[in-house]
């Protein structure tokens, strides 16, 4: 009789997996129910499954200059976001190539993908009713290639939601981008579509398409925005800050090759770095209150991460505050927020290493503050931001897909 009821279980089992439209697994439901989980990913047909029992159909994304370090960090990130799946990567360096072969640590999840030529990514994006797309092209490319894309798109009536992680759309007048690139802006009618801000610091996107910050300024907005916003500190903020090797780049470069700069630390470009007026510009549209940003960058002896230190002398109505009453009103601040923790002590990069998180410390002597703010410059301070404002884009919870602690022990 038990073996009777054995092979029945076996053959019922066998049915399941067999049917066509995936009918949810009888010991996925058992978890489920023990977990409470809203959705699940099959234990034999590896499909995500909700709880209601039917496949998520999950949202085509397209990536825009796939071989860099940004553009592999969005493809590790999309390929265990529950509700994004990979469609397609371009590269019009090495279109055909394998893109496991460029990034082989996401071998295991992109399997036999290839790169797509511009043409290509063109083609694609017309067969597609509703897609996300992130640009990790070049600065001087990533604006015409978007702006082609989404004439295509326009002209076929499909409608993608863009994240620019370039720079390309971060100011909001092409006078301004040319000042700070030194070359003409490459789509300037399109700069109306774009809004660049933090999530954290702007609940809903006036525009179908945004632009994100860049690593420093993602640091250094999440520090300084609370302190104008609130009216703590007179408008002059003194910022030093310091950048992982993956800041700059893929290409090896001397002074930011990686060998070059192991067990080395030095400043660059101080007072006059080209996220200091993308700062600014933030900061003001974010706090409505024009700052003067002091800006140091650094170069330090690891890959990933940055620490920013913000300093500033405190408004006349808060002489006096403690560091315990600061820290309470920052906590205020970010009330809410998934990814920004204030911590009791002063953070480590190691905290937030391959992590869409930021920690945010601050102390004062009364007189003056200095906040601490550390991100991974690859992830919060980039991909991950701009997944967290493609899943704002397409109504998606804003966390999803990006909730995994730290690496720690990188």
């Amino acid at each position: 009789m038990r073996g009777d009821r054995a092979s029945h279980r076996q053959r019922r089992r066998r049915r399941h997996h067999s049917r066509a439209d995936e009918r949810r697994c009888l010991q996925c439901a058992i978890r489920w129910r023990s977990a409470r989980r809203l959705r699940h990913r099959c234990h034999r047909t590896r499909r995500t499954i909700p709880r209601g029992g039917s496949i998520v159909k999950k949202i085509p994304t397209l990536v825009l200059g796939g071989t860099g370090y940004v553009a592999g960090e969005v493809l590790r990130l999309v390929a265990g976001h529950p509700q994004l799946e990979i469609a397609g990567v371009m590269s019009d360096s090495q279109p055909g190539e394998s893109v496991a072969k460029a990034l082989p640590h996401l071998a295991p999840a992109l399997g036999d993908l290839r790169f797509l030529s511009e043409s290509e990514i063109t083609t694609l994006i017309t067969t597609l009713p509703k897609s996300a797309v992130f640009s990790a092209a070049p600065h001087g490319v990533s604006a015409e290639l978007i702006d082609k894309l989404l004439k295509a798109a326009e002209a076929a009536g499909t409608h993608p939601r863009v994240v620019d992680i370039s720079a390309d759309y971060r100011y909001a007048s092409a006078d301004a981008y040319a000042a700070v690139y030194k070359h003409p802006h490459g789509a300037p009618s399109r700069l109306k579509d774009f809004t660049c801000a933090l999530p954290e610091h702007l609940q809903q996107s006036p525009t179908p398409h945004v632009a994100h910050p860049g690593c420093f300024a993602t640091a250094t907005l999440l520090a300084s925005v609370p302190l104008l916003s609130l009216g703590l500190v007179t408008p002059t903020l003194f910022v030093s800050g310091v950048t992982g090797s993956t800041g700059s780049g893929r290409k090896p470069v001397d002074g930011t090759h990686h060998p070059t700069r192991h067990s080395d630390f030095y400043a660059y470009n101080a007072l006059a770095h080209r996220h200091a007026p993308e700062i600014t510009a933030c900061a003001t549209a974010a706090s409505g209150i024009t700052a003067n940003f002091a800006f140091v960058p650094h170069s330090g002896p690891f890959a990933r991460g940055i620490h920013v230190a913000v300093q500033a002398t405190l408004a006349p109505a808060y002489v006096g505050l403690d560091s315990k009453a600061l820290l309470t009103k920052l906590r205020g601040f970010y009330e809410g927020s998934v990814f920004v923790h204030i911590v009791d002590t002063p953070p480590r990069l190691k905290d937030v290493v391959a992590s869409n998180y930021a920690c945010l410390h601050a102390s004062t002597d009364g007189r003056t503050l200095a906040v601490m703010c550390v991100i991974d410059n690859l992830t919060k301070g980039a991909a991950g931001g701009a997944v967290q404002w493609m899943n704002r884009l397409l109504n998606l919870p804003e966390h999803i897909g990006l909730t995994a602690p730290a690496a720690g022990w990188t």
